[in-house]
């Protein structure tokens, strides 16, 4: 965090107040909050910016807090006639959820793994059960006890030892992404008194039952940059550094492969990728490198037989390809291919299984999954019907099995989990997520994938959900939802809290932008660094395709994106507000320059390869031309809900804060502007799976407040 001296800081003052006007109707006008402003110089290759409201980047000091609670009361006040429409819509949401429901078992090292809800706890409850699912039931964690007095609890990271005696877990009650992590014995119920903090909150048992390795963070900056090694029984203090990734570019952690040989160090920045291994029989040897680094070389290994499968970009396999080399010789020269490269297929994963080899692609948009046996014989995809669907392997830690797991569900079909016999080719639908109310039926909506033309002549994928029956006569209300960073693929999902949108007349759609993979690699890399423009353009198309189609117009256009998709929010309601009656921009990353700049803050210099580093000057300007904080102006912008987190480490509260401040005093409409901040919470929002409905409702309300419907 930077700091610097104010000059002086005037008294913050709640201005929300309720002031009756001389008018026959008495009506009510509310005043937001008044932010000081307080100029402070940034400088940088000879450029100068003014930020007036950088001294809110400070949460220790009083005034900050006092004012984000401010703004909390003038959002309290603006949407107080919508108070009980939310809790209606909480409530509604609530009911199509079972409340006493629990996950499919997977079965693991002789026992079988269960995660279960219960009737009005708002946290799982972790059992298992050895060898048959009639045998007893043994409770690990009952999260609901756990988090008791905590207004924040996230128990992450569940590692359970080979003699399936031991459990290793993660806490987080600050929603900071700092866990403390513990030690459990499951035959006697007792917590050992180790507590291992500032960690990811994973660990990995070595073979012999007592030895942990684990990822901690940067006080700092959160990077994951050191392994240690812990001896169960002893003091954390005392704990073995075995690796420290020196490059604050990259991150680091630890798992061990599905064949249980092998410890695996990796190492990863947003293109480059390394591991160490060491023989999990062995776990106070020394790691050995698998293939050093090298700059746009990226890999993943898995384990089988005496081979090692590599998954990578090597040789200009921009779509990735697979490979296979001896436990012995790893380096990269000896590396040869398994499934070679295509154009036109993205190779995500693999699983392994002894007589099976399970391939995870994607084509055209579409997620697929082929399955090829060891011996050759037989190679095959399993066939989907739609072209709204997402479809994805799942839990499937067993090796020696012919079952695979898989999950499946689409815009307007309830997640299954089904198990495939890859041998007879027979599935067994295990569960389908039930939607509660009797009011559901998956045939009353419709679904779509259309193409819109982005500016440059690309063809841009969106998917489409509405109610039957609609007219495309551009009456309709449309929320579209954007991401388009990371490479991260929003797939077509299924949401049954969505159905509160869709059965008010909303029209639902997801826009595959460039900057996902949704199309491929290529998708990816026309979507970043300095091509970063193109997932804002490509969102701003779709919306007018959408537009010019008939199924809404900018009377009834919504927006919505979070984190990385609120500098999309932040981006398009610069350069094209005219198009969206409402945004919603959770927790947006819209202050890009500033942060970039700051390598102090978390996961700064692990962006450099996503966004550009500013420090060099073709991406510092290149950054500034679209960052949504140093690009907003005197200008009517569209109603605007921006939400965010106190604690939130990836998105710091005071990029959104300012930025509302900001839009404050340049916008020239009237339009609503509302800044609600969780007090308690970060990134991901309220712990619990009922609290986080709350926060979709508080969004719900206002899009369709916005839109007339008070119920």
């Amino acid at each position: 965090m930077k700091k610097f001296v104010f000059v002086s800081i005037a008294s913050l003052t709640f201005a929300a107040s309720i002031n009756a006007q001389e008018t026959s109707k008495d009506i009510m006008k509310i005043n937001p909050p008044k932010v000081e402003k307080i100029a402070k110089e940034l400088k940088a290759h000879g450029d100068v910016r003014i930020d007036d409201y950088y001294w809110l980047n400070n949460p220790e000091d009083e005034k900050v807090i006092d004012y984000l609670k401010d703004e909390n009361k003038y959002y309290e006040a603006m949407t107080a006639h919508t108070k009980k429409f939310k809790e209606d819509l909480f409530e509604e949401m609530k009911a199509r959820i079972k409340e006493d429901d629990e996950s499919v078992p997977y079965k693991l090292n002789g026992y079988y793994y269960i995660t279960r809800y219960e009737t009005g706890k708002d946290y799982p409850i972790y059992t298992r059960k050895k060898g048959s699912l009639d045998a007893t039931e043994e409770i690990l964690f009952d999260v609901n006890e756990m988090a008791k007095g905590h207004s924040y609890y996230n128990l992450s990271g569940l590692n359970v030892s080979e003699d399936n005696n031991l459990v290793s877990f993660g806490v987080d009650t600050l929603s900071r992404r700092k866990y403390d992590i513990f030690i459990k014995n499951l035959k006697t119920g007792e917590i050992y008194p180790e507590r291992i903090p500032l960690t990811t909150g994973s660990a990995t048992w070595g073979s012999d039952n007592k030895t942990l390795f684990y990822t901690r963070k940067d006080e700092k900056t959160l990077r994951a940059d050191r392994i240690y090694r812990h001896t169960l029984g002893t003091d954390p203090i005392t704990d073995e550094l075995v690796f420290t990734e020196e490059d604050e570019t990259f991150g680091t952690y630890v798992y061990k492969t599905k064949s249980k040989k092998f410890i695996v160090i990796g190492c990863y920045s947003t293109l480059t990728s390394e591991y160490r291994v060491l023989d999990a029989d062995n776990p106070m040897g020394e790691f050995k490198i698998f293939q050093p680094r090298e700059r746009g070389l990226e890999y993943s290994i898995s384990h089988y037989g005496n081979n090692w499968y590599v998954l990578t970009n090597k040789d200009k396999a921009l779509n990735f390809k697979l490979m296979k080399t001896s436990e012995d010789k790893t380096s990269k020269e000896n590396w040869v291919d398994m499934i070679p490269h295509r154009n036109d297929v993205l190779v995500e994963d693999i699983d392994i299984f002894k007589d099976y080899l399970v391939v995870s692609e994607r084509n055209n948009g579409l997620t697929k999954i082929r399955i090829k046996k060891w011996d050759g014989n037989e190679d095959y995809y399993l066939p989907f019907d739609n072209e709204t669907y997402t479809a994805f392997t799942t839990q499937n830690p067993e090796f020696d099995t012919k079952i695979l797991r898989y999950g499946y569900n689409s815009l307007n079909t309830p997640a299954s989990v089904i198990d495939f016999n890859m041998e007879t080719k027979d599935k067994t639908v295990l569960k389908e997520t039930e939607v509660l109310g009797g009011k559901f039926d998956k045939d009353n909506y419709e679904t779509e994938r259309l193409w819109a033309t982005s500016m440059d002549g690309t063809k841009i994928p969106m998917s489409v959900i509405y109610r039957k029956g609609i007219k495309k006569d551009g009456k309709n209300p449309l929320l579209i939802y954007g991401y388009g960073s990371y490479g991260a693929t929003m797939d077509p999902y299924f949401s049954s809290v969505r159905l509160s949108l869709l059965d008010r007349g909303f029209i639902y759609v997801i826009a595959h932008i460039r900057g996902g993979e949704y199309m491929g690699r290529q998708w990816y890399e026309d979507g970043k660094l300095l091509k970063k423009k193109n997932t804002f353009t490509d969102f701003i198309d779709a919306s007018k395709y959408l537009i010019s189609e008939g199924y809404t117009s900018k009377e009834h256009l919504y927006a919505s994106g979070g984190s990385a998709g609120g500098l999309l929010m932040g981006a398009i309601t610069n350069m094209a507000p005219e198009l969206y009656h409402g945004v919603i921009a959770s927790v947006p990353f819209v202050d890009v320059v500033t942060t970039m700049l700051d390598d102090s803050i978390p996961l700064t210099t692990g962006e450099y390869d996503e966004w550009g580093n500013p420090n060099e000057v073709e991406y510092y300007n290149y950054i500034k031309s679209y960052s949504p904080y140093d690009n907003v102006e005197a200008k009517a912008y569209p109603n605007m809900l921006v939400t965010t987190g106190l604690h939130d480490s990836q998105v710091q509260y005071w990029e959104p804060a300012k930025w509302v401040a900001k839009l404050r005093d340049l916008k020239t409409d009237d339009n609503i502007l509302l800044l609600q901040t969780n007090m308690d919470a970060g990134h991901g929002g309220a712990s619990g799976r009922f609290e986080a409905l709350k926060e979709v409702a508080m969004d719900y309300a206002f899009l369709l407040d916005l839109e007339g419907i008070k119920e």
